[in-house]
């Protein structure tokens, strides 16, 4: 104890587990089989971009750093998963409050990432569309580099920061009703204060700034190319809005997620809940799984390339 009265806790416990107990070993396999199909797909689709002259365009390098973000959060999410469920005995987890920081910081700042990426294709999509006469002008190979570098760099300083405000709060709680670690998560459990206060009003603006804000500049870009495909012809309109399916899709697909864990902040209590535990599990499980298979299937030309790819590799 301090002298404050509170508990510097240096170890939390993961009590999700409790709601896994019974079914630990299925799920086990359930999840490494999924997390096996989650690096297969993301790496053929980022190897058949790399590889083929063909696909390095703008759009492509994109859904390739969509991808890669994906493979990337589901290395931190999936392995610590997969070996919590097996030392999992009792249903509760201890982990160690930096651990816990650590995958938190991974979780949140990639998963900005994941919609800053979705806003810079929405760009690169209504450039595209509604002024293709200047595109290769607006659109350089130095300007996608330094839009990937804005989608990559952005939320990993900002959410650092939140990081290291949530490493500096005292604990009154030490239980996370969840099963793998988040930064809000590690911040409701402090004494409260005015750190605690300040940390959760950077946490809005975070949450401002890498989720809403490219949020509403997607909504506005695919708004545009709405208006201007029903101005052109059915072939234009076909066209256009085919190349923009795969990207809706996915968008749709993280946004769901955005509003589940949002959600699960109004919802979250002391108390355990399944349905919270198996909220916050689809949450970062249906983008990893979903994402490789919509560029594999729905972007023509991709598609094209893996069937070429598994038809050769069968055939020798």
């Amino acid at each position: 104890m301090t002298s404050a009265g509170f508990n510097v806790t240096s170890s939390l416990t993961l009590v999700g587990f409790s709601s896994l107990s019974g079914h630990s070993s299925l799920l086990f396999f359930v999840f490494l089989l999924l997390y096996l199909f989650v690096l297969f797909s993301d790496s053929l689709v980022i190897y058949i971009i790399c590889s083929q002259r063909a696909l390095h365009r703008p759009m492509f390098a994109f859904v390739a750093s969509v991808l890669l973000n994906s493979l990337i959060v589901s290395t931190v999410f999936y392995p610590k998963l997969l070996s919590d469920l097996l030392l999992s005995g009792a249903g509760l987890v201890q982990v160690s409050r930096t651990l816990c920081l650590c995958q938190g910081f991974f979780v949140s700042s990639l998963g900005g990432s994941s919609y800053m990426l979705l806003s810079a294709m929405a760009f690169d999509r209504y450039l595209s569309i509604c002024h293709p006469m200047h595109y290769a002008v607006l659109v350089t190979p130095a300007k996608v580099v330094l839009m990937l570098l804005l989608c990559w760099m952005l939320p990993v300083i900002l959410v650092g920061v939140s990081t290291l405000l949530a490493s500096r709060l005292p604990l009154c709680r030490a239980q996370l009703n969840r099963v793998y670690c988040i930064i809000y998560s590690i911040v409701s459990l402090s004494c409260g204060g005015a750190e605690a206060q300040l940390s959760g009003i950077f946490g809005q603006l975070i949450r401002a700034v890498i989720i809403f804000l490219p949020t509403a500049f997607v909504l506005y870009s695919y708004a545009r190319i709405l208006f201007i495909c029903l101005r052109r012809s059915r072939s234009f309109s076909s066209k256009a809005l085919q190349t923009c399916l795969p990207h809706l899709l996915v968008f749709f697909n993280n946004s769901i997620s955005v509003c589940l864990d949002l959600l699960l902040r109004r919802l979250q209590s002391n108390r355990e809940s399944d349905s919270t535990v198996i909220t916050s599990i689809l949450m970062m499980l249906v983008p990893t799984v979903l994402n490789p298979v919509v560029y594999g299937l729905k972007l023509k030309v991709v598609f094209t390339h893996v069937k070429r790819l598994l038809r050769c590799r069968r055939d020798s």
